[in-house]
């Protein structure tokens, strides 16, 4: 195994604790190493310690390729993305570039209220509203992949995560604002 560095984030740690022992109770013997990663991963909401060391890999390289506040808009891509919108800021088609996926998502992270909880099915509502090719599936996943939305172990719950946006958001929803007006 790496010795990569993998950060655990517990929301509640009575929850967490809970499922844990209930794992032990269940374990014929003492679990090994990999089985107590496992183990520990599935209390925190993982299907397994793959899927949490794939999340906190991913948290990674979302957070190295986020630009650092202050930094300049990348004029490139505001100029690029608006292409993926049509005139009622619905997105068209899902961008290929990952750089580009994740600025449409902040578009629509944006449209979403703070501090609001959304079942599954109201989030996916907003979310078919939003574009016109027909996945809204992704589009909430990817939301969940990048961390601009939160989801709950069961997945009946979402909730947008506060977090300042990249400095290209607000030049481009001016953009998308005006293409909508005219």
């Amino acid at each position: 195994m790496s010795r990569y560095p993998i950060a655990l984030e517990v929301t509640d740690l009575s929850t967490f604790a809970r499922a844990l022992r209930d794992q032990l109770a269940k374990a014929e013997r003492p679990p090994g190493h990999v089985e107590l990663l496992n183990m520990l991963a599935r209390a925190a909401g993982r299907r397994n310690y793959q899927h949490l060391r794939r999340d906190a890999t991913a948290a990674d390289r979302l957070a190295a390729a986020r630009p650092t506040p202050g930094e300049p808009p990348d004029q490139v891509r505001i100029e690029k993305l608006p292409r993926h919108f049509d005139a009622a800021g619905r997105l068209i088609r899902w961008p290929g570039r990952a750089s580009l996926q994740e600025l449409s998502l902040w578009v629509f992270w944006s449209r979403l209220p703070p501090r609001t909880a959304f079942s599954d099915r109201e989030i996916s509502a907003l979310l078919r509203g939003w574009h016109n090719f027909g996945d809204h599936a992704l589009l909430r996943r990817a939301m969940v992949d990048y961390r601009l939305v939160s989801r709950t172990v069961d997945g009946g719950e979402y909730r947008r995560i506060e977090q300042p946006p990249p400095p290209e958001l607000g030049p481009l929803l001016e953009q998308l604002e005006r293409r909508r007006a005219a």
